[in-house]
């Protein structure tokens, strides 16, 4: 109260103007005595409603300290992020990123991680209840994907269904896909495509096979080489209902050119930044850098791709639309030239928009079957009682005087369950396509900002020891212990492993990948002995920065049916 009065009596004091002289002085002191007592009074007056104040304002400073924390949800765990870049110089020293992010998860040794990448939140998920919480319970707040660098390219400025953020284009492109691409109807219609590409399969391996010397009769087969030019002749041929780029085709055993070869290495490096973790995809103002040269191998990759998809489309574009009328149409290219707006029949999709599309299909169907069914046959090569039990099942379903047909598939159990098994233990990718948050929200206990990039980890799904036992171990039984009378289905609703995930961002085209990935495993079981040897060992590693087979598969194949049946 004294320090108080002092204030009033110096700040009164000094107020008075300094012209007043020793004349004044009476005046002075009668007018510095009426401030010291008003300073009293003031002080006396003031103190309670201070004291007041002071108590009233820690009260409400407590309950609402209170009421925040009791209404306070955290992040997930994760490491404490650097003032603008968050933890970017960890990911960029830390070698590939999922594998940086994995042995985060390890060592908070919880299911779900936090890790501030810039200005954004990137949520990693092993745990099947928290991914059903992110893509069942909130799949409307997860439906969209967030900008990135590999995506603008690969879907030409966002026009195609996989990677565009949620709004009205993508509303549209998934209609188009639902109702007129991946309908059983039209899988239906494409099937002899289908079965023609897996006849050519199985020609190529023969001529292989025929072309051995006596010198050298156990030849090595490259297998990757083999299955994934089998995805890759499927999907051209659905869409461009070719298999070769040139008019002049392909060898007389039914093998790629140089062209076709391009066209897949093209493609597998788009697949590959895709699931890049790029610096400039959190911190866009770095993107002129390309800090790891991300962008130009993008752009290189696209560039192939285009040049062998551009002149195709752009010509049957010209000669369908210009015509007033057109035969029925043979492929999915015709088809998205061809359809029509409900609301005037004007043509549906821009050039644009199917020049995307098209390149999305053959993204989305070229690396899955060709992964899962290298990995099976490896495992199965090392456990030949599994590779037994399954050509036994598809000699006691199909036979040997005919080949597999998509119609036998449903009774393939045993060998669905060796590539759904090769799935689990071997995803294509580490990550699904990351979803992103459109409001903020409250996961499995922890708030997730809006913008936050959310990603399910493929291998801490399909690997984790509390929901599968003994994960490392290839073993198909697991899938038929439930009920035998039950078919297996590849996808799994509860997100215990993800193969064409869930909700509104699912794969719509899984009908069409387990169709190319059962024919093709069943097709290399039914028609070739597979066998191995010292000479090429098989190591089940992944590759340095990414989870396909360190080394391609090479083994030793030899024919097993009749050569009447070999096309």
């Amino acid at each position: 109260m004294e320090n108080v009065s002092r204030f009033i009596s110096f700040v009164s004091f000094s107020c008075i103007p300094s012209f007043w002289n020793e004349g004044n002085q009476t005046l002075h002191d009668q007018i510095h005595a009426a401030y010291a007592a008003f300073s009293m009074n003031f002080s006396i007056a003031i103190f309670p409603t201070i004291a007041i104040l002071i108590i009233t304002s820690s009260a409400f400073s407590r309950l609402f300290k209170s009421k925040t924390r009791k209404s306070y949800v955290p992040l997930p765990p994760g490491p404490q992020p650097w003032p603008l870049v968050g933890s970017l110089p960890e990911l960029l020293y830390s070698g590939p990123g999922y594998k940086w992010f994995h042995s985060l998860l390890d060592s908070y040794e919880k299911p779900i991680l936090c890790v501030r990448l810039g200005s954004v939140h990137v949520i990693a998920v092993n745990s099947p209840d928290i991914a059903r919480e992110f893509l069942k319970k909130h799949d409307a707040v997860f439906a969209s994907r967030p900008i990135t660098m590999a995506t603008s390219y690969s879907s030409r400025g966002f026009l195609s269904i996989a990677v565009v953020p949620w709004g009205d284009q993508w509303k549209k492109m998934r209609r188009v896909v639902a109702s007129e691409v991946l309908t059983a109807s039209r899988l239906k219609w494409l099937q002899g495509k289908r079965m023609e590409e897996a006849d050519n399969l199985v020609h190529w391996i023969w001529n292989q096979c025929s072309a051995q010397s006596p010198a050298q009769p156990n030849t090595f087969l490259n297998v990757r080489y083999a299955v994934r030019h089998y995805s890759a002749n499927v999907i051209r041929k659905l869409i461009f209902n070719r298999r070769y780029f040139t008019n002049e085709g392909g060898s007389n055993e039914g093998g790629p050119t140089s062209e076709e070869e391009e066209h897949v290495n093209a493609l597998f490096k788009v697949l590959s930044l895709l699931y890049n973790m790029c610096v400039s995809d959190y911190m866009p103002c770095l993107r002129w850098l390309d800090i790891g040269g991300n962008e130009r191998d993008m752009k290189k990759a696209i560039h192939v791709v285009d040049k062998y998809h551009i002149p195709l489309i752009e010509e049957r574009f010209r000669l369908r639309r210009g015509c007033t009328s057109l035969e029925e149409p043979h492929d999915l290219l015709d088809v998205l030239i061809s359809i029509k707006d409900s609301t005037d029949g004007s043509p549906l999709l821009r050039l644009e928009e199917i020049k995307s599309q098209l390149a999305d299909l053959t993204y989305a169907t070229v690396d899955n079957p060709s992964n899962a069914v290298e990995w099976a046959l490896a495992e199965m090569l090392l456990q030949p009682e599994i590779m037994q039990k399954a050509v036994e099942e598809i000699d006691r379903v199909v036979g040997k005087d005919r080949l597999v047909h998509e119609s036998d598939l449903g009774h393939l159990k045993y060998v669905k369950a060796c590539v759904k098994e090769a799935l689990r233990l071997h995803p294509v990718a580490p990550f699904n396509l990351p979803h992103m948050s459109m409001e903020d929200v409250t996961v499995a206990g922890y708030h997730i900002p809006k913008g936050s990039h959310v990603l399910l980890s493929r291998v801490g799904l399909g690997r984790n020891p509390c929901v599968w036992e003994d994960p490392l171990r290839f073993c198909p039984e697991r899938f038929l212990k439930d009920d035998s009378r039950l078919g297996v289905e590849l996808g799994d609703p509860e997100l215990r492993l993800i193969s064409f995930s869930t909700g509104r961002r699912g794969c719509m085209g899984a009908a069409l990948g387990t169709a190319m990935t059962v024919m093709l495993l069943a097709r290399l079981l039914h028609c070739f002995h597979w066998s191995t040897s010292s000479m090429a060992p098989i190591h089940l590693q992944e590759g340095p920065s990414d989870l396909f087979m360190a080394n391609p598969l090479h083994a030793i194949a030899r024919p097993r049916l009749p050569r009447i049946l070999y096309p």
